[in-house]
C-alpha cells in the first residue's frame, strides 16, 4: 500500500471514531469506558461485551422483548453469566465450537453472550436448512454441542445420537420429548457473577446465504469498531430507543443492527415468525424509532390493506432500515407513500459487511439505489479482464474495500481480491449522481442467444403492475438459444393474468431478447429466512 493510501486510511479511522462519538456509541467524557470496551470485544467478543457496556450505562432499562415479556440490560447479563457456566460444565471447552437453531427471541440472545464468556465459537444455523445440509454444517464447522428451538428436533435425527443438545426455545403447543434438557436448566441454580475472561475470544460462524449449494461459513473472531461505524454514519440509530428487528438475528443485517442498538442502549423488540399487521403492531405498541426487516417483509407490509395500516400508529417510526435482497424501485415508491421519507437500503454481504447506504432523499431521487459508501468503505468497478472502471453508466463486477475486512471462509476458500477490494458477487453500475446501482448477481445473469440478461431489471418491471404480487425471472435450457428466459408470477389476490398479455408488457418496455418466452403463475415464490429468492428451485421447477 502506497503512503498516501495509508495516509488516506488513518484519516479515515479518525473520522470514523469521530462518526462514533457523534452517534453516542462512545462517549467523549468517558474514555475509560471505551478503552474497556475495546478490550472486552477482543476477550468476549462482541455480543457479551455489548450487554456488559449497556448495563454501565442503564442496567434496569428494557434491553430485550420477546413473546415471553421483557428482560432488562442486567437481566441479559447476569442470565447470560449463568449460562456460560452451564455450558462449561457440560463439557464445552475455550475453543469448542457450539451450534445454535434458534428463531430470535431470548434463548438465542443469551446463547450468544454466554457462549463469548466462555470462550466457545457460536456457529450461527440457518433456521431454513433441510437436514442434509444442517448435517454437514454441523460436521464441517466440528460442532460439539447443539442449542435448538423445539421446532427443530427433525432436523437432529440427522446428528450423532451422543451429541449434546439443549433446547434453546420451546412452543406452547410442543411438548418436550423424555430426557430433553433446556438452556434453562443450565442457567438453574447457577451464579450470576461475572466470568473470567477466557484466554482467546471464542468468536462466531456467520453462513452464507446458500442460494447456489451448501452454506460456507464466515468466521468473525473479532469485530472491529469500525463496523459499527460504518452502520451510524448513514443510518440513525435510536439512542436509549426502541428497535422492532425482524430480520433474522443470525445472519448479518439482523445481528449487526442488535449489536449497534445494543451498544446504544436501545431495546430491541423481537419476533420468532414475521408477520406484516404483527409487526405493524409491535411498531405501534412499542412507539419504535427503527424498524429492521428484509425487503420481502417491506413488500408484504405495504401491500396490507390501506385501511389495515390505519389501525396502528407508526408515526414514531424514524428509520426502516432493509438488507439481504434487492430492493425494486416500486417498493422505495410505496413504502414512502406508506411511511414517510425513513427508508434506508443497506448493501453489503456476509462476506464484505457493509458496502453502501441509501438514505431516503436519495431513494426518492433514484428508486432502488444501493447509495454511497458510509465511512472507512469503497466501493468500485472492474470488467471481466480484471481491470479497473471509472466513470459513471458503466456497468461492471462490484468490489468492496471495507474497514471490517474478511479473513476467508472457514473451509479455506476466499473471496476474489484486486488490489485490496474484495468481490461481491455482484454487477452494478454509478448513475450521473455517483449513486451505486446494483443489476444482478454474477451468477444470476443469462446468456440467451448470446445475449447478456440480468433478470433484475425485467423483474422490476413486473413489479410495478398493481396486479402482480412478485415475480421472478430464471434461466432454463433451450436446445436453439442455450438458455431462454422464463418468468415466474404470484398475481395479486383475486386476479386472473393472460401470460401473453405480461409479454406484451416486457416487449413494450425492454429490448425482445428480455421476453420470457415461458410465463408460469405461482401462489408463492421461494425465499430463504433472509428473503432471497431461491433460483435454483425456480430453475428446476417442472412445468405441467
Amino acid at each position: 500500500m502506497s503512503l498516501r493510501k495509508r495516509l488516506e486510511h488513518i484519516g479515515e479511522v479518525a473520522k470514523a471514531l469521530g462518526t462514533l462519538r457523534e452517534s453516542g456509541v462512545s462517549n467523549p467524557r468517558r474514555l475509560d469506558e471505551s478503552v474497556r470496551n475495546a478490550v472486552r470485544v477482543g476477550k468476549f467478543g462482541p455480543a457479551a461485551t455489548l450487554i456488559m457496556s449497556a448495563v454501565g450505562r442503564a442496567p434496569d432499562s428494557g434491553g430485550l422483548v420477546d413473546e415471553r415479556g421483557e428482560l432488562t440490560f442486567r437481566q441479559l447479563d447476569e442470565q447470560s453469566n449463568a449460562l456460560a457456566r452451564g455450558l462449561q460444565e457440560i463439557g464445552l471447552a475455550e475453543g469448542s465450537a457450539a451450534g445454535i437453531l434458534a428463531r430470535d427471541h431470548r434463548g438465542l440472545i443469551l446463547s450468544m453472550a454466554a457462549a463469548g464468556k466462555a470462550g466457545i465459537r457460536l456457529v450461527l444455523m440457518n433456521t431454513g436448512f433441510a437436514k442434509p445440509q444442517f448435517a454437514e454444517v454441523c460436521k464441517r464447522e466440528q460442532v460439539k454441542a447443539v442449542l435448538h428451538d423445539s421446532e427443530f428436533l427433525g432436523l437432529l435425527d440427522a446428528l450423532p445420537a451422543d451429541l449434546p443438545r439443549f433446547l434453546s426455545w420451546v412452543d406452547d403447543d410442543h411438548q418436550v420429548p423424555e430426557g430433553a434438557k433446556t438452556i434453562e436448566s443450565l442457567i438453574e441454580g447457577r451464579s450470576t457473577k461475572k466470568l473470567p475472561a477466557p484466554k482467546k475470544a471464542g468468536g462466531f460462524v456467520i453462513l452464507t446465504s446458500g442460494t447456489t449449494g451448501l452454506p460456507k461459513g464466515a468466521p468473525r473472531d473479532k469485530v472491529s469498531p469500525l463496523a459499527t461505524a460504518q452502520l451510524v454514519d448513514r443510518i440513525p440509530f435510536p439512542q436509549k430507543g426502541t428497535a422492532v428487528i425482524v430480520s433474522p438475528i443470525f445472519h448479518s443485517t439482523g445481528l449487526g443492527t442488535w449489536l449497534v442498538c445494543t451498544a446504544l442502549a436501545t431495546r430491541t423488540v423481537v419476533a420468532r415468525r414475521f408477520s406484516a399487521e404483527g409487526t405493524l403492531k409491535l411498531i405501534a405498541d412499542n412507539k419504535a424509532d427503527m424498524l429492521v426487516a428484509v425487503p420481502t417483509m417491506l413488500h408484504r407490509m405495504v401491500e396490507l390493506p390501506a385501511e389495515t395500516r390505519a389501525k396502528y400508529d407508526t408515526s414514531s417510526l424514524k428509520a426502516i432500515v432493509v438488507a439481504g435482497s434487492a430492493l425494486s424501485p416500486e417498493l422505495c415508491i410505496r413504502t414512502h407513500e406508506a411511511f414517510g421519507p425513513v427508508l434506508y437500503n443497506l448493501y453489503g454481504s456476509t462476506e464484505c459487511a457493509v458496502a453502501t447506504v441509501a438514505q431516503p432523499e436519495e431513494l426518492l431521487r433514484a428508486p432502488g439505489t444501493a447509495g454511497r459508501s458510509p465511512i472507512t468503505c469503497e466501493v468500485v468497478l472492474f470488467d471481466e479482464n480484471d481491470k479497473r472502471l471509472y466513470g459513471n453508466n458503466k456497468q461492471g463486477r462490484i468490489f468492496i474495500r471495507s474497514g471490517a475486512p474478511f479473513k476467508g471462509y472457514t473451509d479455506g476458500r476466499h473471496k476474489q481480491i484486486i488490489d485490496g477490494y474484495m468481490s461481491s458477487g455482484d454487477t452494478g453500475h454509478f448513475d450521473d449522481e455517483g449513486l451505486l446501482f446494483v443489476d444482478g448477481r454474477d451468477d444470476d445473469m443469462i446468456v440467451s442467444g448470446g445475449e447478456n440478461v440480468f433478470p433484475q431489471e425485467v423483474e422490476n418491471l413486473l413489479l410495478e403492475r398493481t396486479d402482480i404480487f412478485d415475480a421472478a425471472v430464471v434461466g432454463v435450457a433451450d436446445v436453439e438459444f442455450g438458455k431462454r428466459l422464463r418468468a415466474f408470477v404470484v398475481p395479486e389476490p383475486g386476479v386472473t393474468l393472460d401470460p401473453e398479455e405480461i409479454k406484451q408488457h416486457i416487449k413494450g418496455n425492454l429490448a425482445r431478447y428480455k421476453v420470457p418466452r415461458d410465463v408460469v403463475f405461482l401462489e408463492d415464490l421461494p425465499r430463504n429466512a433472509t428473503g432471497k429468492l431461491l433460483r435454483r428451485t425456480l430453475e428446476e421447477y417442472q412445468v405441467g
